[in-house]
């Protein structure tokens, strides 16, 4: 069974008008009853349409549509790790928003950042997601289920980390994958209004400890 092109066209539209009427809105449909077979057609259907995030779980759909404010801080957050890898000599594999999904546990998801730390894995170590507008699926769950390590949340300028422990998530104040990060220093940077001279500025601290 796959999506009626009509109705996939539908979809897009839906996207497309609200990212068109305001770039500083964010705009989340969920849609329920969606086979894996419908969800790959979509994935399929939409390609590498920039601007568009998609999850899936267990028959259920949401594609969001992202802000202005989200492609900003997730462009950031990454420009800053990549730094701090590259000073500290720590080899990595940036793997953007890859789609990650398994067709047994029926979920499926695209990171706004994620990473291979050391050596290229079929998943990555570290994922990404910021919140700028709540709704959709629980990303939470379908982590869970691909088994990635570490997932992070940027939200209202609060970084809050989950390490993956025994099959479930916990939240910790210290990054497992990067314990020598200093993650008050990173949010401090990921609040500068400049993001030039934030990169620049955590460049020199990191550089000189």
């Amino acid at each position: 069974m796959v999506l009626a092109i009509d109705q996939l066209e539908y979809l897009k539209t839906m996207i497309d008008f609200s990212k068109s009427k305001n770039h500083e809105s964010e705009q989340i449909f969920v849609i329920n009853n969606v086979t894996w077979y419908e969800y790959e057609d979509l994935l399929n259907y939409l390609g590498d349409t920039a601007g568009v995030k998609i999850q899936y779980g267990e028959e259920n759909l949401a594609i969001m549509s992202p802000s202005r404010r989200h492609e900003i801080d997730k462009k950031i957050i990454g420009i800053l790790l990549e730094c701090y890898f590259l000073a500290k000599k720590i080899r990595f594999y940036p793997l953007g928003s890859t789609t990650f999904k398994n067709q047994g546990l029926k979920k499926g998801i695209e990171p706004d950042q994620c990473y291979c730390l050391h050596t290229q894995k079929e998943l990555p170590d570290l994922a990404i997601e910021v919140i700028v507008t709540s709704g959709g699926l629980n990303s939470l769950e379908i982590y869970q289920g691909l088994g990635v390590q570490e997932v992070w949340f940027w939200q209202k300028g609060i970084l809050q980390i989950f390490v993956l422990q025994d099959g479930s998530y916990r939240e910790i104040t210290k990054s497992l994958l990067l314990p020598d990060l200093d993650l008050e220093l990173l949010v401090n940077y990921l609040k500068y209004d400049d993001p030039f001279d934030a990169v620049l500025e955590f460049q020199a601290k990191i550089t000189d400890t």
